[in-house]
């Protein structure tokens, strides 16, 4: 797509590196190579030697890798995407506060909008349309990006064909290596805030940045190098972590994609096209069209339970690098993780 509408964003196709750095995670890492064995996805397992051959980080024991997956630009990325459908006719239409979706209706601020099929796909601003307040939780993820590194630096770090990196920990985070030769690392931490509000001031915390960085540090070994970068954001989370799409009574929905959506997002898009175009293809028969996730919690519960289950992953960590064995506390959390 980016390459037949001529969007430069910095898209290239290295894999994906997934570190082991305890015992637990390496059986969580042999654990995933055999599931993907059963459906087909090409992940294999990298012993430690064969990881320094893409990247060096600290206390690695393995690796899972899989080659189908790129890194792009993803603010440059939206940027050709509007630039592209502009070209087409379309207006974009910013700074208008949409209040309800509803058959034929996008009830805004400004006036109402009417069409044959109105689409919802809002993420994790959901929450803020008259009766979807516990469709989505807002959970935010936080980045930060490093000044450009030297080239002695990246020859010790590695990530020469720009695979994105995370690794098996409970507390999610992801990394990449920019076409500008910075490190972008980001990842959970950041509340989830009551009654699933979601505030501009909310992308900004200290502390989570904080973490972020220490936990770069601590990967790479980056003690003097400079963070000039940081910004966050809103996922949306359903209450069974499965994303979806689907059309029905003249409103379509696509979303669910808890952190995924960069590229969950494009398949949804053409998902939606044959749906809305009555059209029967192997796209409108995948399982996630018109799969239906059940509804969040009221609160308090809801704050109670998403807030204990991100410290609940913070503890589960903890536990194994202290014991070295798969975690007790994410086990009993499985559920409200959609595991």
């Amino acid at each position: 797509m980016a390459a037949a509408e001529g969007i430069e964003c910095d898209f290239h196709k290295g894999g994906t590196v997934v570190l082991a750095r305890s015992k637990a995670q390496v059986e969580r890492a042999r654990g995933e190579v055999a599931e993907s064995r059963e459906w087909g996805t090409g992940v294999e397992f990298l012993g430690a030697d064969e990881v320094a051959g893409k990247v060096n980080a600290t206390k690695v024991l393995g690796a899972t890798f899989t080659p189908h997956c790129a890194v792009i630009h993803p603010g440059k990325l939206v940027r050709g995407l509007a630039a592209a459908v502009e070209r087409l006719g379309v207006t974009i239409y910013q700074g208008t506060r949409v209040t309800r979706i509803e058959r034929g209706r996008a009830v805004t601020d400004r006036g109402v909008v009417r069409a044959d099929v109105v689409v919802r796909a809002t993420e994790g601003f959901t929450p803020g349309l008259v009766n979807e307040r516990r469709t989505v939780a807002p959970v935010y993820s936080l980045v930060v990006a490093t000044e450009p590194l030297s080239a002695a630096t990246w020859e010790r770090i590695g990530l020469a064909d720009r695979p994105t990196f995370s690794d098996h920990r409970h507390l999610i985070i992801y990394g990449q290596r920019t076409a500008d030769g910075r490190l972008v690392f980001g990842g959970r931490g950041a509340p989830y805030h009551f009654g699933s509000r979601v505030r501009p001031e909310y992308d900004n915390e200290p502390r989570v940045f904080g973490k972020l960085q220490a936990t770069l540090r601590e990967l790479f070994d980056l003690e003097d190098v400079q963070f000039t970068h940081a910004w966050g954001g809103a996922l949306g989370v359903p209450r069974d972590w499965c994303a979806s799409v689907g059309l029905r009574d003249g409103v379509a929905w696509a979303g669910g994609y808890v952190g995924d959506g960069v590229s969950t997002t494009n398949l949804a898009g053409r998902t939606l096209t044959d749906l809305i175009l009555n059209r029967d293809t192997q796209l409108t028969r995948l399982p996630w069209v018109d799969h239906r996730s059940r509804r969040w919690e009221p609160e308090p519960f809801r704050w109670l339970g998403i807030n204990a289950g991100l410290r609940a992953m913070t503890l589960a960590d903890a536990e194994e690098r202290l014991t070295g064995r798969d975690s007790r506390i994410a086990r009993l959390m499985a559920p409200l993780l959609g595991h």
